[in-house]
């Protein structure tokens, strides 16, 4: 799937996942200079990827509202079709990081719109709740066109709001750092506020995990909790506003987390019975996240080079060496096809690609994290990680002046490196990620254009180029208290209601992605095209139509849809055309249509249209 992205600037994204790192010594120079030639390749595919299901212009997003971001096109086998708090948070997260990277101006257009959307969610009363309670901002996934999904689910999900605070706190304090306070405190700290109140009543409730199926405590969110609450409160400070509850319930938060750590691994569910080992790449997903550049390998905050987290890593990855056949003779030490838990059955179980990066992310961030410190302590927990991956190892602290800490990095970097070539060796020429990929053949499986997927492999990338996200203040919300509390704080919630956006200094868009959907019942053999006044649509000739795509097609929504890069400005008349199995042509009935092709910062615009 080779998209065009709504704002691409090839050029600055080229420079951005420029890789710069050192040639690690267990990797044929060929072989490296390969992985980074896809890396920077697939990039720019990854990011058109994410906001090719961001509505209402993405090109696989038709019926998705304003900032509505879709899990996946997907709607049948499985049907991904709607929006989820949890995973709309975490992607656009990864796109505030991008966009204070790299100063793209129609990626801030995207979050805008985001937090707008958000905004509104938070007042659509579910079957969690509403938002008098706050009960209903645990609601996990919402219809694209932005009302609750009423069906049986599993909820509720108590991570949702954390994240979202986190990506909005994010996006918040850029706009404090850069003279738009009052957008900050108007527009995003009611919105930040509502999630914040909301984790500080419920944290100590159980609920179901990021994989919808254990109801019971989740070490992924207690850890994004704990963020949630810690950078909330310095947030509320930065906007002159106060959070006591951030500050009482997050050092319990905190003391409560330390449960999970069984003294082999992260136990990644408790207080519930699933029969499983608790080997699970939720502990992975939650290390990438509360990952804190100034942190250290913090063992209270479970930061990725800790020594729990390493342990955690290799009793991760080893519980998948013989479940999958694509791992058949893999030892420990090399890089393997990582998925959700060993004991999984979804789709028969098998790897997904954003967990397999993951692993990789992981260890991308304890390599920056290890370079700060400037020594690596190994201790007997981390121990076995080591000796896996550099085999004369030994318990002690190897400072970056001695050889043994850069045979070391360099062994811990290769081995991430690992993951990520799994992760290429299994993608497909297009550069799409699905969900997952067969455990036997690496065909892609499940949802396809998994959003996740996508922005999973963006930060594994820009971990990689050691471009990290401003500290959490982790580092100072370490101590764990003595005693746990199973303590809360009852919230009180308002609507957020300013959406009134300022304007920000912006590009002009030289050209637009115009997505074109057509609702068009069909019969096998019969394809949509469309055609019109300008050379990019055919000139009129039918024979030169663009054709349009039918893989999102159903028998409620007959979709054919497709894109076109359009000048800025340009005036068009354009029909859709039914080319028979004969190769009969089949006009929709007149007038024709007419539009006009903004000209605005956004570079992105679609119409949805119903045959004639």
């Amino acid at each position: 799937m080779l998209l065009r992205a709504i704002g691409l600037h090839l050029s600055s994204l080229s420079a951005f996942f420029a890789l710069t790192n050192g040639i690690p010594s267990s990797l044929p120079f060929d072989k490296r200079a390969e992985l980074d030639t896809w890396i920077a390749n697939e990039s720019p595919i990854a990011l058109s990827g994410v906001l090719a299901n961001l509505g209402p212009s993405g090109v696989k997003s038709y019926g998705a509202s304003t900032g509505i971001l879709l899990a996946s096109p997907s709607k049948s086998n499985p049907d991904y079709f709607f929006t989820w708090t949890r995973d709309s948070a975490l992607v656009f997260k990864t796109l505030v990081d991008q966009f204070i990277n790299t100063g793209d101006t129609n990626l801030q257009l995207a979050i805008n719109d985001y937090i707008s959307a958000q905004a509104k969610l938070q007042t659509i009363s579910n079957p969690s709740g509403s938002l008098s309670n706050g009960a209903g901002l645990a609601e996990p996934k919402y219809m694209p066109n932005s009302t609750a999904f009423t069906g049986d689910w599993g909820r509720p999900q108590r991570d949702g709001p954390a994240l979202r605070a986190t990506t909005l706190i994010a996006y918040g304090r850029w706009l404090l750092n850069n003279g738009y306070s009052s957008s900050a405190t108007d527009i995003v700290w009611p919105i930040v506020k509502n999630d914040l109140e909301y984790v500080a009543q419920y944290w100590n409730q159980t609920g179901f995990d990021l994989w919808e199926e254990v109801n019971g405590s989740s070490f992924f969110t207690t850890a994004a909790q704990h963020r949630a609450l810690v950078e909330g409160s310095a947030f509320a400070g930065s906007v002159g506003k106060s959070c006591s509850t951030c500050d009482s319930q997050a050092p319990q938060i905190l003391c409560f987390l330390q449960r999970y750590w069984n003294g082999q691994y992260v136990v990644s569910n408790i207080n519930t019975n699933t029969g499983r080992t608790g080997k699970d790449a939720n502990f992975c997903l939650a290390s990438i996240h509360t990952f804190d550049p100034d942190a250290g390998c913090d063992d209270a905050t479970f930061q990725p080079c800790s020594p729990r987290m390493l342990a955690s890593h290799k009793a991760l990855t080893d519980s998948f060496r013989s479940v999958y056949g694509v791992n058949s003779g893999t030892g420990q030490g090399s890089a393997v096809a990582v998925g959700r838990y060993p004991e999984d059955v979804y789709f028969n179980g098998n790897p997904w690609y954003l967990t397999t990066l993951c692993a990789a992310e992981q260890l991308y961030s304890a390599l920056y994290q290890i370079n700060q410190v400037g020594s690596i302590s190994i201790t007997s927990t981390s121990l076995p990680f080591w000796q896996a991956i550099y085999p004369s190892a030994a318990t002690g602290t190897f400072v970056s002046s001695i050889s043994t800490f850069t045979s070391l990095t360099s062994a811990l970097k290769s081995y991430a490196d690992g993951f990520v070539a799994i992760v290429q060796k299994y993608t497909p020429s297009s550069g799409a990620l699905a969900e997952q990929f067969d455990k036997s053949s690496g065909a892609p499986l499940s949802a396809v254009d998994l959003t996740w997927s996508y922005a999973s492999f963006l930060t594994m990338a820009t971990a990689r180029n050691n471009a990290v996200s401003a500290s959490w203040g982790a580092g100072s919300a370490n101590n764990v208290p003595s005693i746990c509390s199973t303590s809360s704080a009852t919230g009180t919630y308002s609507a957020a209601t300013n959406t009134n956006w300022p304007v920000f200094p912006c590009t002009t868009a030289a050209s637009v992605l115009f997505a074109f959907n057509i609702l068009a019942t069909t019969s096998v053999g019969q394809n949509v095209f469309v055609v019109g006044s300008i050379s990019e649509l055919g000139s009129w000739d039918p024979s030169k139509a663009v054709q349009l795509r039918a893989d999102l097609y159903t028998q409620s929504t007959p979709l054919w849809y497709g894109s076109v890069k359009l000048g800025a400005g340009t005036r068009f008349e354009y029909k859709y055309v039914r080319k028979e199995a004969d190769g009969s042509v089949v006009w929709e009935s007149d007038p024709n249509r007419v539009y006009t092709v903004p000209s605005s910062c956004r570079a992105g615009a679609s119409v949805g249209d119903v045959w004639r």
